[in-house]
Formats: C-alpha cells, sequence, structure tokens
C-alpha cells in the first residue's frame, strides 16, 4: 500500500466514508500481501500475515459498526414525548448542555458518562434516545446488545472495542445500547467465557486505564435493570426510572397517536380516555388507537346498507358531492349493499368518534402486570432514581 493510498483511506475512515474507506484499505491489504511473498524470513513472513488479517478484521467491524451510526436525525422532539418532565431534563443536562455551553464542564464539574433508562415494556425509553438523536448536535449510533451478541458469538468483545475506537473517531458521540442486560447480564455459575469477556472488554472502555472517554455518553435501556451485572451497573451514573404514564400524558398520548387523522373527539372526551387507561403503557395506548382507527373500516366490512350523504368533494374540498356510507337498516334512505358493490371513491368512511375507542379497550388489555411494576420501583428505591 502507497504512502498516497494510505492517506486517501485513513482521510475517507475520518471523514466517516467507511465504505470508501474499507475498499482502499482492502485494495492496500492484496497489494501488501503480495509484496509479503518476495519475503525471505518466515517468522516476519508470519507476523505480518497475522497483523494484516488483524486490520482487516478490524475494518470489517467498523465498516459494519458505520452502519449502526444514524446519518439522518429520527425527527423526535421533546414536545412529542408525553410526560417523563423528568427524565427529559436529565437527559437535557447530561446531552445537551455539555456540547451546548462547553465551558460549564469545566474542572471537577463533568458531563455524566453513562445513563440507564430503565422501565417496564412500552414505556418510551428508544423514543426518548429517538429524541437524543434529534436534538443532540452530535454523532449518534444505536445498537442492539442482542444483535451484537448473537451475530457476532466469540468476537463480541473486539466489537465492542471496535464500537468504542469510532466514537472516539466521531466525538462528540452518543452510543444508544438496547436491551443492555442481554450484553452485560448479572455473573453466575452457567455464564460462557465469551459473555465474560463481552462484560470485561465493555468496564475496560468505559472506564478503563488509558481510554479517552471524554465527548462519549453511553445510553443504555433496559427493561430488565435488576439482571444488570454489578459493575456494569456502576458505570451507569445516572439512573433513570421510566414508569408507565400518568393519566393526563397518557391522554396526550391519544391526541400524539390520533394526529391528524379525521376524529370527532372534544378535549373531554381525550380526558376520560386517559383515565380509564390506568396501567397502560405508551406502547399499549398506540395499541389501542391503531385498533380503534380501523373501527370505520370494520363498519365498512360488515354494513348490510349504505344511504346517500352530502361530503367535501376529495379533488376539490370548496365543492360537495354525493357519497355512500353504511347505516342502519332502518335508517331513512338505507339500500341494501354489500361493501363490494360500492365504488371506491363513493364511498365515505364512517366518523370516529368515542365509542370505538371505548370498544378497542374492551380488547386491549395492559402488558405490564402489577408484579413488574413492584420489581421496578423496588429497583428504584434499592439504585435508581425517579424519572
Amino acid at each position: 500500500m502507497s504512502h498516497s493510498e494510505f492517506f486517501q483511506a485513513t482521510e475517507e475512515d475520518s471523514a466517516g466514508n467507511y465504505e470508501s474507506a474499507y475498499r482502499l484499505y482492502d485494495s492496500g491489504v492484496e497489494h501488501f500481501m503480495t509484496a509479503v511473498k518476495y519475503e525471505k524470513n518466515d517468522k516476519v513472513k508470519e507476523t505480518i500475515r497475522k497483523k494484516v488479517a488483524e486490520d482487516e478484521e478490524n475494518a470489517k467491524m467498523q465498516s459494519t459498526l458505520s452502519q449502526a451510526i444514524l446519518t439522518e436525525k429520527p425527527n423526535v422532539r421533546w414536545d412529542d414525548i408525553a410526560g417523563l418532565e423528568g427524565a427529559k431534563e436529565a437527559l437535557k443536562e447530561a446531552v445537551i448542555l455539555p456540547i451546548k455551553f462547553p465551558h460549564l464542564f469545566t474542572g471537577q464539574r463533568t458531563p455524566w458518562r453513562g445513563i440507564l433508562l430503565y422501565g417496564p415494556p412500552g414505556t418510551g425509553k428508544s423514543y426518548l434516545a429517538k429524541a437524543v438523536a434529534t436534538e443532540a448536535q452530535s454523532t449518534f449510533m444505536s445498537i442492539s446488545s442482542a444483535d451484537l451478541v448473537s451475530k457476532w458469538m466469540g468476537e463480541s468483545e473486539k466489537l465492542v472495542k471496535q464500537m468504542f475506537e469510532l466514537a472516539r473517531k466521531n466525538r462528540p458521540c452518543i452510543i444508544f445500547i438496547d436491551e443492555i442486560d442481554s450484553m452485560c447480564g448479572a455473573r453466575g455459575e452457567g455464564e460462557s467465557e465469551a459473555s465474560r469477556r463481552i462484560k470485561t472488554e465493555f468496564l475496560v472502555q468505559m472506564n478503563g486505564v488509558g481510554n479517552d472517554v471524554t465527548g462519549i455518553l453511553i445510553l443504555g435501556a433496559t427493561n430488565l435493570p435488576w439482571a444488570l451485572d454489578s459493575a456494569i451497573r456502576r458505570r451507569f451514573e445516572k439512573r433513570i426510572y421510566i414508569p408507565l404514564p400518568e393519566a393526563p400524558a397518557r391522554s396526550r398520548m391519544f391526541q400524539i397517536h390520533i394526529k391528524n387523522t379525521p376524529c370527532l373527539l372534544r378535549p373531554e372526551d381525550y380526558k376520560q380516555l386517559g383515565q380509564c387507561t390506568e396501567r397502560y403503557s405508551g406502547a399499549d395506548i398506540a395499541t389501542v388507537v391503531r385498533d380503534a382507527l380501523m373501527q370505520p373500516v370494520r363498519k365498512v366490512q360488515g354494513a348490510t346498507h349504505f344511504k346517500q350523504v352530502e361530503g367535501p368533494d376529495r379533488a376539490d374540498p370548496k365543492r360537495t358531492r354525493r357519497y355512500l356510507t353504511p347505516c342502519s337498516p332502518g335508517d331513512a334512505g338505507a339500500i341494501e349493499k354489500h361493501w363490494t358493490d360500492v365504488e371506491g371513491d363513493e364511498l365515505l368512511e364512517p366518523d370516529l368518534g368515542l365509542a370505538d375507542f371505548l370498544k378497542s379497550l374492551q380488547t386491549t388489555r395492559p402488558t405490564v402486570s402489577d408484579k413488574d411494576i413492584a420489581e421496578h420501583v423496588k429497583f428504584t428505591a434499592d439504585f435508581g432514581q425517579e424519572g
């Protein structure tokens, strides 16, 4: 590999053009291995081959990891998240402020290096991470520890090292690790050697001697915080409990998920939905809304009669036209008809109202149990902080 080729490869690498850099490195390796053929000393040959193989492996890993860097912002703003004000403020303190006002964090006042978001499933931990990625002016790497462990068994500790190396090259950088308990579970008798090596490497990288973690924040998320290795848990200096949403936040979630879908819900209806969804997570409410949005479609499918109504013309909203909409057999002007006999452009779907959401609530139950909540409350009392 000539000096110019090497310089070009490292330039591409530093600029974040990892695919181009990898091709240049790979080409250089081929040229180098050709030159090795003419080396007469066998020990030197073997040493060079091992070094080249290692460098090539590292380049492949960094190329794989580079795919985890979000090049486009997820477009989730703080205001898009209902409730969780404490968690949002803690994340702003840890992520946004140090980047925007670095002069505030000098001397002994240093930013948090590790934040753990924990709580029952579906409470918005990953959504908070998306808001961080949107709002923070920094590189954002999103890693699934479950994928990391399953796809790279035997190589996972090397990938952890490369993950931190890539973060150092792209500082300031946030590494978001979802399901971190899969990678850093508590140690036990049945633990594999590979699992021990992963945790050891993670500990070394987060707080090891000679490893500069300035400008790097590890943001972890887990539904099972008590399953984390105690040494790993201590590396997450800030541990934030993401609880089930309160009634006002649940009302706001219904509004967020319905968005601009036409419906007849009034402010008092949203309040009622928030009050009657005790113990529902954000994910549960999203499921309720999706099911409720299908209720008008089900009315169309199940209808035996349709009637003509006036409505705004879809092509020109300033004009009105006649449509067919499902109705009861006893309604005035009811026509016996099956939905398959209605033309696509003449159907007007039924209004979406409170009754549709209440009907969906009867079949969509909360997924978080009292036992789950009790375990998280106990962990918070022992190790965490309220979000």
